[in-house]
């Protein structure tokens, strides 16, 4: 198959380019922001065009700065998301994110769930969720994201623990931690499920198993460092407030996986220990 990877140079883009070349996929367009804008119709159209599979890992991942630029934050998650359904249709798996539900719930989110965002950051990815879907494309949310490349919550943790005696981390989120390596093994075999007809188009939940909050994960990257976990101590998200609303219950549910012959990510705690010498 011929794939395009857009947003390639973030850290779930670079993981998606480094399953496909381990799966030994010859024809690979790795396009990053540089390379290809997907506010750009004719851009996009050019870059499709050659694809069967396209995966969208681009983004604006900042949260906290599109509550005072949600134009713009709209502008590439969801608007450009519609220019990029548009041309690819049923051949586009799209990342989202758990952010599109307002984290009220106490149970896992089921895929079809309607999305209530609670922060401009969500708005503007249920756009793009939805032009996906019209489209005839697959979504694929993801929540609590970490990896090797770029910023993340387990690389700062870890990076704290050398600075600091005690590390303060709030206790009153609860979520899925989730490798981003282990995320585009995932994605990647959906693609395959996709062209072989056992997954249908729609929404999918991209998170590993069982949950825990911030609190705990840190607690866990400290464990798996070899390090003292009591260094870590428990506090409440009014100590850090933030512009962006954080949702407080982002556990997903994974019943669509069911019948396509992919199998859910694992437990979140056997992922991190899986991914720890990559992130140290």
């Amino acid at each position: 198959m011929r794939w395009l990877v857009t947003g390639a140079g973030g850290m779930l883009g670079r993981d998606l380019r480094a399953v496909l070349a381990e799966a030994g996929e010859p024809e690979v367009v790795a396009a990053t922001r540089a390379d290809l804008d997907i506010a750009d119709p004719a851009a996009v159209r050019d870059a499709v065009s050659g694809a069967d599979i396209v995966l969208n890992a681009a983004a604006w991942t900042d949260v906290d700065g599109a509550e005072a630029a949600e134009q713009d934050a709209t502008a590439v998650n969801g608007h450009a998301v519609g220019i990029l359904a548009a041309e690819a249709g049923k051949r586009l798996i799209h990342l989202s994110t758990d952010y599109v539900f307002d984290g009220a719930a106490t149970t896992p989110y089921p895929e079809e769930t309607a999305p209530a965002p609670v922060n401009a950051y969500g708005r503007g990815k249920a756009i793009g969720e939805q032009a996906v879907l019209a489209a005839g494309g697959y979504v694929v949310r993801t929540a609590w994201l970490y990896g090797a490349h770029g910023p993340n919550f387990v690389r700062t943790m870890l990076r704290l623990a050398a600075e600091r005696d005690t590390v303060e981390v709030v206790d009153d989120q609860q979520g899925p931690p989730t490798w981003s390596y282990a995320l585009a093994r995932q994605v990647v075999a959906l693609a395959g499920a996709a062209a072989a007809g056992r997954a249908a188009p729609g929404a999918y939940h991209g998170t590993a198993a069982g949950s825990t909050t911030w609190y705990g994960l840190a607690r866990a990257v400290f464990a798996e460092a070899g390090l003292d976990p009591e260094r870590v101590r428990p506090t409440t998200s009014d100590r850090f407030p933030r512009p962006a609303s954080r949702p407080a219950y982002s556990v997903l549910g994974h019943d669509r996986w069911l019948g396509t012959g992919v199998a859910p990510l694992p437990h979140w705690r056997v992922l991190l220990t899986e991914a720890m010498p990559a992130l140290r």
